[in-house]
């Protein structure tokens, strides 16, 4: 990640929470704790976040604390070739008439490019998604009920009696902060019990995430492994972790970034 990268998702971290611990900023840059230091040191100076102890915080915080972890507008321009080739290869998996949830998310979001060939039920809580989806296809949408957070762009309900509870799914189709041997992680808890609720709705989840994802760690398990179906993600995808998915009984989908060539996947 280039250094004005970084400086943007560690502004945008400052403004999400009251303060953003170096560790915070560490696992959503990727970088390490020295190159994030700096990062902050640079800030302060320029007087866009102000410097405290293990960390930094916003010149003015907002009122509203929003949802952990990066923002939507940050999250897309990030690995975009392998999120298209994984989306694409998502697709393939649905038929006319299917109904089907997708939660919100950069990966998934890329989805909608060839869903636009599809008549399918969606169920998703993504503004972004169901837009899309309604100007450019003949599917059926739906959208979940909660409050709106405008950083994910998506929509979250505490709540048993929303509208979730009321769609069934053959799949699910999700992206996810990390995955490890203990299953799929997020970085918060509102993330975590909205989409618990919408796993519960669908017969398999498919699990979209690119290679970088396997090595990213949140202190929050959103599901142990055994209840994934299917892992989708892209060719550099380590030895080791393909094989932790194969002795979990996981099934594997690695598309190739470089053509993007849907057809050509190898699966395990």
């Amino acid at each position: 990640m280039h250094e004005a990268e970084r400086h943007r998702v560690i502004l945008s971290a400052v403004q999400d929470r009251p303060v953003a611990t170096v560790a915070d900023m560490v696992t959503l840059t990727g970088a390490s704790e020295a190159t994030v230091r700096r990062d902050i040191a640079t800030l302060h100076v320029q007087k866009r976040l102000r410097r405290v102890r293990g960390g930094a915080e916003a010149i003015a915080p907002p009122a509203f604390v929003g949802l952990a972890g990066r923002p939507f507008s940050v999250n897309e321009t990030i690995n975009i070739a392998a999120k298209r080739a994984i989306a694409r290869a998502a697709v393939d998996l649905c038929a006319d008439g299917d109904a089907i949830i997708i939660n919100g998310g950069t990966t998934t979001f890329q989805m909608v490019h060839p869903l636009s060939a599809r008549r399918c039920q969606v169920f998703t809580n993504s503004f972004p998604i169901a837009e899309h989806l309604l100007k450019h296809s003949r599917n059926t949408i739906l959208l979940s009920g909660g409050a709106i957070y405008r950083e994910q762009n998506i929509i979250l309900s505490p709540f048993d009696n929303d509208v979730t509870r009321n769609f069934y799914a053959r799949r699910m189709f999700m992206g996810a902060q990390g995955l490890g041997p203990l299953g799929l992680m997020e970085a918060d808890p509102l993330l975590i019990q909205a989409e618990t609720k919408l796993i519960g709705q669908a017969d398999e989840l498919v699990v979209l995430v690119d290679s970088t994802k396997f090595r990213s760690r949140s202190s929050l398990i959103l599901c142990p492994l055994d209840r994934i179906h299917t892992v989708i993600t892209d060719d550099r995808i380590g030895d080791r972790e393909a094989q932790m998915l194969e002795t979990a009984g996981l099934r594997l989908i690695a598309v190739p970034v470089a053509t993007e060539a849907g057809a050509a996947l190898r699966e395990g």
